[in-house]
């Protein structure tokens, strides 16, 4: 599967943002169709998501040079989206009238995406001049420098943030977003829609999408192809929405546990940690995913295990571990009996 790198434009970033951001477009209308692209350079390496029993995940890496997403003025790594604020215009304006064009001419060499005044600061002429010029489009915004390149930031980082596509069932469940992950017929989907009658909402069948939105955030959504559907075998598709309501789907989740469906002989079972159970960490991107595998076999029910793995998930994560509770609590009562 091929993921297409997204493509926005200064027009894209004006209708979707001009209002929020109160922005005037006061000069290099010409330049609607510039094109905002990804800062960061990859060098290639291994698949984002590395499983020694299955590969489940194919990505997509964007390959490119270019120049930090936004910022404020500044000549040694331009921004592609230059926002000008108070600061910046007074530092413009006390410079000498030859240092300023030279100034002015470094910056528009490296061909800025667009550039904004922000906190309410008159447009000089000569940027005004300019940017007709060379066709950069020139904005107005009485916002604060802070929230334009807050919200521009945030929206640019997830548009351009590398996506994995993992086989597997992506959930809300208890609150948390769950994988569910596993071999092709072991019942995932079955899985899910019991977990969607029991309250619980779907995220994303068969081809859930991740992506890195911070240094320890992975955000988990589904291709529009596939949004609101869930394929189940004997009764084929169904769209989730119809049948159950609006509040049995969701649109993403951050993702937090990966559950895994294994079907397992004898022998297999009885390696399992009877007291601890079978915890990993999966490698999603640079980060460690908690793991639980559990069996499937003929008359467990997976749904409640599934809860219920979710719950004690939440508790281990704050900080009580049952496991550990129940060895202190024998330990205990062996110590009780020795001294008395």
């Amino acid at each position: 599967m091929v993921n297409i790198v997204n493509k926005i434009t200064v027009d894209d970033l004006y209708q979707r943002h001009g209002e929020l951001l109160n922005l005037q477009w006061i000069a290099g209308r010409q330049g609607g169709q510039r094109v905002v692209v990804p800062e960061i350079v990859y060098p290639p390496q291994a698949p984002a998501v590395s499983d020694d029993r299955e590969a489940i995940a194919k990505t997509t890496r964007r390959d490119h040079i270019g120049k930090s997403l936004v910022g404020y003025l500044n000549l040694i790594h331009p921004h592609q989206v230059q926002l000008l604020g108070k600061v910046e215009l007074d530092f413009l304006h006390k410079l000498r009238d030859i240092t300023q064009e030279d100034t002015l001419r470094e910056i528009y060499a490296h061909q800025p995406v667009c550039m904004i005044i922000t906190d309410d600061c008159q447009a000089p002429e000569v940027l005004v001049h300019k940017c007709n010029q060379t066709n950069v489009p020139l904005f107005k915004t009485a916002t604060v420098s802070a929230r334009v390149s807050d919200t521009l930031r945030y929206f640019l980082t997830n548009m351009f943030a590398d996506v994995v596509t993992v086989h597997g069932v992506f959930m809300e469940v208890m609150g948390i977003g769950v994988l569910i992950s596993g071999p092709s017929a072991a019942g995932k989907s079955e899985l899910a829609l019991e977990l969607i009658t029991r309250g619980h909402r779907l995220i994303a069948d068969d081809a859930p999408e991740f992506s890195k939105i911070a240094p320890d955030i992975v955000r988990g959504s589904c291709p529009h192809a596939l949004m609101d559907f869930l394929e189940v075998r004997g009764l084929g598709i169904i769209n989730v929405r119809r049948l159950y309501g609006e509040n049995a789907v969701k649109k993403e989740k951050y993702l937090r546990l990966i559950i895994r469906l294994e079907r397992m002989q004898t022998e297999a079972l009885n390696t399992l940690d009877r007291l601890g159970g079978s915890y990993r960490q999966a490698r999603l991107f640079d980060l460690d995913i908690p793991e639980i595998t559990l069996p499937v076999a003929p008359g467990r029910n997976m749904a409640i295990l599934v809860e219920s793995a979710v719950r004690n998930h939440v508790l281990r994560m704050s900080g009580y571990d049952s496991s550990r509770d129940f060895i202190d609590h024998q330990q205990r009562l062996v110590k009780g009996r020795s001294e008395g």
